[in-house]
């Protein structure tokens, strides 16, 4: 997960509230209820001593969120009284709270936007197709293609006197409309790196359709025979089993070249210390977290994003810093992931994913100093 979205996050001194809201409506008096649960979350950060101008610029976006009834989940990170970054989700939290910290708690929020894979989505037939590819910012473009021919479409019944004439304009019609839209889905895969297509629509349309595309694009398709619209529920559903896999391998690929790098010593480093250390030092290619809500872990930092460390004694003597503050392990880490431009892979807190708590996979190792070594 490329990090660089959340630099502008960092910019102000904090504190931040982080505000995970349930906003679902699934009752009668669903608005009432839906305001209760933000009262609630209100008084957490009423008790977390949130300073009033914060507090009202979250309630502010969270009240227009109620009214609007726009979102069945939304999540807040407001400082210094402006609301810094929110982004509707696409149903509750799965863990709703609200917290006030010097820096924002993005790793739930990270874990439930998951991994940003560029796609594209296309229905054919034989006249065309219809085609929206997402780039890894969520801008999603949208191309409609009519095919130069579109007549004669269909085939002549069998026993006409002129079947023949008919039947090969007809399959030389479908093979030029199909070349266009092959042509279209290639420049679109190109503009926006997708990684991931599926391609759906009339079987001998989309048949003739992946004989036209390029071998990059082939290589990263899956067909539905769904011959639908392109915004049926159910198109998107094969879209999103798709991007769940994508993400698991992506997960798993990480997690295997960890293991590896880790065993002959090499370019990884495993632990909370360890990997705090790497990330200060610039070292770290892609940090590893396993999210974990609960987790008691605490690391210290300074004003800068790099300056993370295991104790305050560690900050004071490297930097000179005289008032480091404490703050969860997990927020500090991405903080300086994202500073140094680290990718993240967040790790599911389950049994089929990769036992590793906090670990990277780092850019390069240092050298060891031959005067730490001591001399028989």
């Amino acid at each position: 997960m490329d990090l660089a979205f959340l630099k502008t996050l960092y910019e102000r001194p904090g504190p931040y509230a982080s505000v995970y809201a349930d906003l679902t409506r699934t009752t009668e008096d669903a608005v009432k209820a839906v305001e209760l649960r933000w009262r609630a979350l209100r008084a957490d950060l009423e008790d977390q001593n949130t300073p009033e101008d914060t507090l009202r610029a979250v309630e502010r976006a969270i009240d227009e969120e109620i009214v609007m009834r726009r979102s069945e989940g939304i999540v807040v990170f407001a400082a210094d009284g402006e609301v810094v970054h929110r982004e509707r989700l696409g149903g509750p939290p799965r863990n709703p709270h609200a917290t006030l910290g010097p820096l924002p708690d993005v790793l739930p929020y990270l874990a439930e936007r998951g991994e940003k894979f560029p796609h594209l989505l296309a229905v054919v037939d034989r006249r065309g197709g219809a085609i929206d590819c997402v780039d890894t910012r969520g801008h999603r473009e949208h191309i409609d293609v009519r095919g130069d021919e579109d007549y004669p479409i269909r085939k002549v019944k069998a026993g006409d006197w002129n079947q023949s004439r008919f039947q090969r304009s007809s399959e030389g019609v479908w093979k030029a409309n199909a070349k266009k839209v092959a042509r279209e889905i290639d420049r679109a895969a190109e503009r926006c790196n997708a990684e991931a297509i599926v391609i759906a629509g009339d079987t001998h349309a989309r048949n003739a359709v992946l004989d036209e595309v390029s071998t990059g694009v082939l290589e990263q398709t899956v067909e539905t025979d769904k011959n639908t619209d392109i915004d049926d529920p159910d198109l998107d559903s094969e879209l999103h089993r798709l991007l769940r896999l994508k993400t698991f391998e992506r997960v798993m690929t990480v997690a295997e070249r960890f293991d590896r790098e880790l065993a002959n010593g090499e370019r990884a480093v495993s632990g909370l210390p360890a990997t705090t250390k790497a990330l200060r030092h610039g070292q770290v290619e892609t940090l590893l977290l396993t999210e974990a809500p609960d987790s008691a872990d605490r690391l210290w930092i300074g004003p800068d994003p790099s300056q993370v460390a295991a104790t305050a004694a560690e900050l004071r003597e490297e930097f000179g810093i005289t008032d480091p503050e404490q703050e969860r392990a997990d927020a500090a880490l991405v903080r300086a992931a994202a500073a140094t431009d680290s990718e993240l892979v967040v790790l599911p807190p389950d049994e089929e994913g990769p036992d590793i708590p906090v670990g990277a996979v780092l850019r390069f190792t240092t050298t060891p100093d031959p005067d730490n070594f001591s001399r028989p």
